[in-house]
């Protein structure tokens, strides 16, 4: 697959820690999060005006609500969003303690069920992936210490999902009609890196995902620089360097779906790495041959 090699910011703003890059097709713009920053941010469809909310804790991961508006999958709890007022509502109170946990990834499966996967700050194995439907949060998958890579199959039977710190992509069988996931296959593995080990021979480790329209799953490579592209089986398909060390999730938008928008992140990183890499914080974006799936809204 031939990829093309015009990467670039779609904005100048930088983020501490961008994530859950969204394409909202009703409004043709582009919102993500800073997690460490405590903002929701949104790019129109102009391409240039830049909308930024500050909000009262850390935003894990955002969805577009079938009834209106936004969900916001916060350190204190699932939020509504109105975009138009700035005024948020709680839905539900966090299932964990939020001294300890926090919401990260999310993605909504096809039939509008929303799936988030939880963080420890210890980066102990006590989190969990949840789904959220109309009759409230349930646990289903335990022993997690950084909840990532959740992305669906295009036909929605396959569930896909990683653990950050354990450097594993795991898939799931998923059944539409229960929204309940089977038992976990290893997707894909990878190294963890060694003491003393340079960054750059270092391949990095999965965060978060998508899927496109031929149901390739594209994995955002922590540290790693680049980002993968699997096929269903694991098998790597093609492999697109960036610009900079640390990407965090890719989201496909635009018109046609072929924009890959991909969040990045600059905290806690060296001084010499950022001023090498002006770019850290961004929202990158490059055009694929291959179109992603349009985003599911959240029936809740």
């Amino acid at each position: 697959m031939s990829l093309s090699p015009d990467i670039r910011p779609v904005h100048p703003h930088a983020a501490g820690l961008g994530e859950s890059p969204l394409w909202h097709a009703q409004e043709q713009a582009l919102y993500w999060v800073d997690i460490p920053g405590k903002a929701l941010l949104r790019l129109r469809a102009d391409g240039e005006t830049l909308d930024h909310w500050p909000l009262p804790s850390e935003p894990g991961c955002i969805a577009v609500r079938a009834r209106g508006g936004l969900l916001m999958a916060r350190r204190d709890g699932i939020h509504a969003f109105d975009p138009a007022t700035g005024r948020s509502e709680r839905l539900l109170s966090p299932p964990y303690d939020p001294a300890r946990q926090r919401f990260n990834d999310g993605k909504a499966d096809p039939q509008g069920r929303w799936w988030i996967g939880g963080i420890d700050d210890a980066r102990a194995p006590e989190a969990f992936f949840y789904r959220l439907d109309a009759q409230g949060c349930q646990a289903l998958i335990a022993g997690v210490s950084t909840g990532n890579g959740l992305a669906f199959s295009p036909d929605g039977r396959r569930l896909y999902c990683s653990d950050t710190k354990a450097h594993t992509v795991q898939v799931r069988d998923y059944d539409p009609a229960t929204g309940l996931p089977g038992e976990p296959r290893v997707l894909a593995r990878f190294a963890p890196r060694e003491v003393g080990q340079p960054l750059s021979s270092y391949g990095g480790r999965p965060d978060g995902a998508a899927v496109d329209a031929e149901g390739a799953y594209w994995v955002a490579m922590f540290e790693g620089q680049r980002l993968l592209r699997l096929s269903p089986e694991g098998e790597v398909l093609a492999e697109l360097p960036l610009p900079v060390r640390c990407p965090t999730m890719p989201a496909f938008g635009g018109p046609d779906l072929r924009t890959l928008f991909i969040t990045t992140a600059r905290q806690g990183r060296p001084a010499e790495e950022v001023a090498d890499q002006p770019w850290a914080g961004c929202v990158l974006q490059l055009r694929v041959e291959v179109p992603g799936l349009p985003v599911p809204a959240v029936a809740l």
